[in-house]
């Protein structure tokens, strides 16, 4: 009789150990491919530029990492060596990954870095780049976006193929050379002002990561973030900047594995100083140490194989829009990009199509197990958005990607709205949107987090 209850004990122990192995038991691949146009192509990012790219530092990448949990439900982040992608292209890429993977909006996140030394990428920025370029510049770069667009098929398709059994764990480092560029000028005041620990303005150092590991335990994925513009560099040869060389060094140190990078909400953030490759360098290594300060050196969290995933889009407001003869002249200004933004304008007023009073922003919102929450904003958002969820949601555990599924304009928080400026509402000219925004967007946004983790949390659709 002692036998038979040792013997059910042991099963019923075993069997606990079974259940629970498969419960952090997730399929998981990833792959990688070169994205660096071969044709001469004119950058993003600045205006100022004379010319198109005449070289190459390092390669720009589109990279895929594929979740699925133990359920079968699958997940995809994309992450791009982009400055952006607007909404057509992003939801064309959607489209065709589900017409052939069948992998829902709700599934996909597109991540670009936002780096400036990165091509011209279609209609994206398009009164700053695409309506300035000759015919047949803006003809290389749909060519361009064509070829793009089929890569990013094709790097999808390699990581569901290389899917395997694999655990993730998830930690948080830190890194500190963004600075808040509102309130740190000029720039050359930056050095000394870090010295004396006096840098001035909110800022996020927080570094979340997210390890893939296979069943013998090797690196196989590293998913990372940092909220700061990847604007070290503004010269004519391709370059992912400082998160292309944080990537390429943690690939380094850690054969085999691809490493993605996801900006978070950096609008209002820069690296400074910088303008200088070894600059750049150097910023990518101390992102990628401190990836690995996580990696190596501190005690990562099991996630749990159970993945949720929801995305919806949010009718924001713009403030008061411009009449048709605010506009006409407009398109007579001796700024060039407000030029183009109003002939941008006019065109859609000719074709008898009225200004946009709202645009749909897109939100996506996943759980990762019971211990991440994965927020992807579009737009350049302010790092006060981060901040505030955070301290509203998890901590640490709360992710927040900036520059996500679409990049249509700066989104300034209520604070930063009301103090203007650049980020306030200036850049929207750059983007061809018609005004600043309405002062109710943060909490719309912030809302809209907030039900969709609801969803998110109960397994709603």
């Amino acid at each position: 009789m002692l036998k038979l209850v040792i013997s059910v004990l042991t099963l019923m122990t075993f069997g606990s150990s079974l259940a629970e192995a498969d419960e952090s038991l997730w399929n998981a691949g990833a792959a990688k491919a070169v994205i660096t146009p071969q044709q001469s192509l004119w950058m993003a990012g600045y205006g100022g530029r004379t010319q198109p790219a005449n070289g190459k530092r390092t390669e720009l990448w589109a990279k895929a990492l594929v979740l699925e949990d133990s359920k079968g439900h699958r997940g995809l982040v994309l992450t791009l060596d982009l400055v952006g992608i607007d909404r057509t292209l992003s939801q064309a890429i959607c489209e065709t990954i589900e017409e052939q993977h069948g992998l829902s909006r709700e599934q996909i996140v597109i991540c670009c870095s936002h780096t400036h030394t990165g091509p011209v990428v279609g209609r994206n920025l398009a009164p700053l780049h695409y309506m300035g370029l000759e015919q047949e510049q803006q003809k290389a770069v749909d060519e361009w976006v064509a070829s793009f667009h089929k890569t990013v098929l094709s790097v999808v398709t390699d990581a569901i193929d290389r899917m395997s059994p694999s655990r993730l764990s998830w930690g948080s480092g830190s890194a500190s050379f963004a600075v808040n560029r509102r309130e740190n000028v000029p720039e050359s005041t930056v050095p000394q002002a870090r010295t004396s620990g006096t840098l001035r303005g909110p800022f996020d150092h927080d570094v979340p990561v997210l390890a893939v590991r296979d069943t013998d335990t090797k690196l196989t994925a590293v998913l990372f973030g940092y909220a700061c513009h990847a604007t070290v560099l503004s010269d004519y040869q391709w370059s992912g900047d400082y998160p292309g060389f944080a990537q390429q060094e943690l690939e380094a140190s850690h054969p085999d594995c691809v490493a993605l990078f996801f900006a978070g909400c950096g609008a209002d953030q820069n690296p400074l100083p910088r303008r200088t490759a070894t600059l750049a360098r150097h910023y990518g290594r101390r992102l990628a140490t401190a990836v690995d300060a996580v990696l190596l050196t501190t005690q990562m969290t099991s996630v749990t194989a159970d993945l949720t995933t929801h995305y919806s889009e949010q009718d924001l407001p713009l403030g008061d829009l411009p009449s048709r003869q605010q506009i006409e002249r407009n398109a007579e200004s001796s700024n060039r990009f407000e030029a183009a933004r109003a002939r941008l304008l006019l065109e859609q007023l000719d074709a008898g199509q009225s200004l946009q009073s709202t645009y749909p922003y897109p939100i996506s919102a996943w759980k990762l197990g019971e211990e991440i929450q994965f927020v992807a904003l579009g737009g350049e958002v302010v790092v006060d958005y981060a901040l505030r969820l955070k301290t509203e949601l998890s901590g640490t555990k709360t992710w927040v990607a900036g520059y996500a599924n679409d990049v249509m304009a700066y989104i300034p928080s209520r604070r930063v709205l009301a103090e203007g400026g650049y980020e306030g509402g200036g850049a929207m000219v750059y983007y061809g949107l018609p005004a600043p925004w309405a002062p109710e967007i943060e909490n719309q946004i912030v809302n809209e987090v907030t039900r969709s983790l609801g969803y998110v949390g109960s397994s709603l659709p």
